[in-house]
């Protein structure tokens, strides 16, 4: 016998019926998903008010002491450090999870409760955070309370206008007043993507960024009325300044390139380090650290001899993009590798380094620290056991620290030993023990297995 669920109107078209058993195999699935809902955000908030205590902890450690700010922000890096190498991830991530757990049980407690029981979802709670953040503390708990009372209606992205027009009516301050402060945050990121390829984020004023758009249009369009007419040859210049021609480039595609070839050909409109016009800044180049493998190099870079380059601290490149920033570089150093593990054996340059320096970045290409990537040319250069104390400028006691980890290790509890072979033996304040071994050079050989006509004959 068949349900009627599902069966309406035929003159719109067929539609799908559901039998007794498909009925209530839905039903089932329906009650066990809402359980399942349940039993998540009672995870995820237990998870928060844990991370919560971890930064409560770091509070109560820099209670008394007199730079009370650095020692709390010590006492949070070290604690984040343990708990992010105990679950795999980056410190500074850990932070970042720690210090909006705090926030979250100490400003919003009606909007955790709300998502502990699975009233919301984890959209509400990001909505609702997102839109205080710009509240005082004074405010925080009344907004709290009346937009977790909107967020228990309907969906987050029906509450969102809501939410938001509550959370700017409840600010003390103006919007022109809140823009000069905001305008103080602004900075430019780098995201890694797949391929070879980045986004770069900088949060700037919306006046600015719509100029930026509109100029970048303007000048697309011009490159685009100024090809010749079809059956004339074209021409175009990609990001990294290659002429060819043909230009069959989108809109997108040419503003993209634009982008790249004014931040880095252009010169400031107005250069401060040189009073009134154009100046130094203008003369400024980036700086990278590129492993290129020799066969990348000579130009054989198929992916069976040579494969990419890579970029160290950020992602492999493409090994003609590799051969571009060689035939630039001021300076470049040889290493000799492994031939199967990768594994730094020497190092020769033609820089103006010295040779432990060379060997030091060879060997260890970038910070030291747990899950760190900051590029070895970015690092200090850190005296495992302390020079002061009769510590060794030597390689088996040097290591590079970015200035980050560095400092936490001169002013928290954690411990580094530099064992045989470069590697790092990390000792939390816990007394958990962490190993980091060098990272071989990513650009090597790899041997084939042998076939039985390769093989050696049997001893008997």
């Amino acid at each position: 016998m068949s349900s009627n669920v599902g069966k309406g109107d035929r003159s719109i078209g067929p539609v799908i019926g559901y039998t007794d058993a498909d009925l209530g195999a839905l039903c089932q699935i329906l009650a066990d998903f809402e359980d399942a809902e349940v039993r998540a955000a009672r995870e995820e908030v237990a998870r928060v008010r844990v991370l919560a205590r971890a930064g409560q902890l770091a509070r109560k450690q820099a209670a008394g002491q007199t730079a009370k700010v650095r020692a709390h922000d010590m006492a949070l890096r070290s604690i984040a450090l343990e708990l992010g190498a105990a679950s795999r991830v980056s410190d500074r991530s850990m932070q970042r999870q720690i210090n909006d757990a705090v926030q979250l049980v100490e400003d919003y407690p009606a909007l955790l409760e709300a998502r502990e029981t699975g009233a919301i979802t984890r959209q509400h709670v990001t909505l609702v955070v997102e839109a205080g953040a710009p509240l005082p503390p004074e405010v925080r708990a009344e907004f709290d309370r009346l937009a977790t009372e909107r967020c228990l209606t309907d969906s987050a992205n029906r509450v969102r206008a809501s939410v938001m027009i509550l959370a700017e009516r409840m600010h003390p301050r103006t919007p022109q007043e809140r823009h000069q402060e905001a305008r103080e945050g602004r900075a430019v990121r780098i995201r890694p993507l797949s391929d070879g390829m980045s986004e770069v984020c900088a949060p700037v004023p919306t006046v600015i960024a719509v100029g930026i758009d509109d100029r970048l249009t303007q000048m697309a369009h011009a490159v685009i009325d100024s090809r010749p007419s079809p059956g004339a040859p074209e021409k175009g210049t990609d990001v990294q300044g290659n002429v060819f021609t043909g230009d069959t480039r989108t809109m997108d595609q040419i503003r993209a390139d634009l982008f790249a070839q004014l931040l880095l050909a252009g010169s400031p409109v107005v250069d401060p380090a040189a009073g009134d016009g154009p100046g130094p800044l203008g003369a400024i180049r980036a700086k990278v650290q590129v492993v290129i493998p020799a066969l990348a190099l000579a130009g054989t870079d198929t992916i069976e001899t040579a494969g990419p380059a890579d970029l160290i601290g950020h992602s492999p490149i493409a090994p003609g993009t590799a051969r571009e920033l060689a035939a630039g570089a001021t300076w470049w150093e040889r290493l000799v590798t492994h031939p199967v593990t990768g594994t730094v054996l020497a190092a020769d340059g033609y820089a103006r380094p010295a040779s432990l320096d060379r060997w030091l970045r060879a060997r260890d290409q970038h910070c030291r620290t747990l899950g760190c990537r900051t590029p070895a040319i970015r690092c200090e250069v850190d005296h495992n056991d302390d020079y002061a104390k009769g510590g060794k400028t030597d390689h088996s006691n040097l290591c590079h620290f970015c200035q980050r980890h560095h400092s936490m290790k001169q002013f928290t509890a954690w411990q580094v030993q530099q064992l045989d072979g470069g590697i790092l033996q990390f000792t939390s304040p816990t007394g958990r023990i962490y190993i980091d071994h060098p990272p071989p050079v990513s650009v090597h050989f790899t041997p084939e297995e042998p076939t039985s006509s390769q093989s050696d004959p049997a001893p008997f």
